[in-house]
């Protein structure tokens, strides 16, 4: 969790919301990223997603067993969506997201019954340190709107 508040941090010295993601298998990280949503323009640039994709490549299949996605806030409804696709076997976060989170808040997408996989979620880890990257974020754009 360590390296994905390192890229949240990234995230937001570039003015990005500050989530960072990394995806693990055997211990090595194989793919990851930060948001990027206001930088590339794209709305679907989230730090999982990109993450993913780049596991993707790094291994050469869409179907992503024996990895662990560390993200530093839980995944909203795309972003676990995309997890079942790549077939993650675990996903582990750290704070949870009242807006938005699908993980466990807002819905648990990850355990649906009728979806053809589900994976296991370990939340709160760093939750604390994970939720005052987001404040110390939001508290600075605010202050400079001012």
């Amino acid at each position: 969790m360590a390296q994905a508040l390192a890229l949240a941090a990234q995230a937001a010295a570039m003015g990005e919301v500050p989530v960072g993601a990394l995806v693990v298998r055997d211990g090595l990280v194989i793919g990851s990223s930060h948001n990027r949503r206001e930088v590339d323009r794209d709305p679907t640039a989230h730090a999982e997603l990109l993450a993913i994709r780049q596991a993707a490549q790094h291994i050469g299949d869409w179907r992503l067993h024996g990895c662990t996605l560390y993200v530093t806030l839980e995944p909203c409804a795309m972003c676990a969506g995309a997890m079942v696709l790549a077939r993650i076997d675990r996903c582990v976060f750290g704070c949870s997201d009242p807006k938005g989170g699908f993980m466990g808040t807002l819905g648990s997408l990850h355990q649906h019954s009728r979806l053809n996989h589900r994976f296991a979620v370990t939340a709160g880890v760093q939750a604390e340190q994970a939720a005052q990257v987001l404040t110390d974020f939001f508290r600075r754009l605010r202050s400079s709107k001012d």
